[in-house]
């Protein structure tokens, strides 16, 4: 075996992650802030190079600040498939910015090879489990944000920051 080679382990680059913005600390999400985890998983995947930082809100061109939104008519899954719809609190309807973050989300992460994402729970783009209902009163419901269904729909596990022992058992599985 020649060393550098692509059959080589040792050259072989790590397996990526993308990984929600709002996570690594930075201030995208709708009211400015960040959700920064220092769990000691994320810190030693961010020291190996695993992590891809991304913000499907921001990649569909949202602003910072901005008022929150949440999915009506059903999740991720359905607003991808035009059956759902994801309204801002003030009314105002973005989808369309939700299904390109969505879709620049997953570019990013065919095109930089990730295995799975760590996004953060909950969001309208990000929420891998429950999302809230649309109605703006703090009520969940199962169901998957935009940028997850689009991930998970190409293959690609989605975890949330809650589930990085999942995540970490997942990765160790690849090899």
């Amino acid at each position: 075996m020649v060393a550098g080679s692509s059959s080589d382990p040792i050259s072989r680059p790590p397996h990526r992650i993308l990984v929600s913005a709002c996570l690594m600390g930075e201030n995208v999400r709708y009211d400015g802030g960040n959700l920064f985890t220092d769990h000691p998983r994320i810190q030693t995947w961010r020291l190996e190079g695993r992590l891809v930082s991304v913000c499907p809100e921001l990649a569909g061109g949202l602003p910072v600040p901005r008022p929150a939104a949440e999915t009506r008519g059903g999740d991720g899954r359905a607003v991808l498939a035009g059956q759902a719809r994801v309204i801002a609190r003030d009314g105002t309807d973005v989808t369309s910015a939700f299904v390109e973050g969505a879709e620049a989300a997953l570019k990013t992460a065919q095109e930089r090879h990730c295995v799975m994402a760590i996004l953060a729970a909950k969001s309208p783009s990000c929420g891998n489990r429950d999302i809230y209902d649309g109605s703006f009163s703090g009520r969940l419901v199962a169901g998957q944000g935009t940028a997850a269904a689009a991930l998970t729909a190409a293959g690609i596990p989605v975890f949330n920051q809650h589930e990085l022992e999942d995540a970490e058992t997942y990765l160790r599985s690849l090899g």
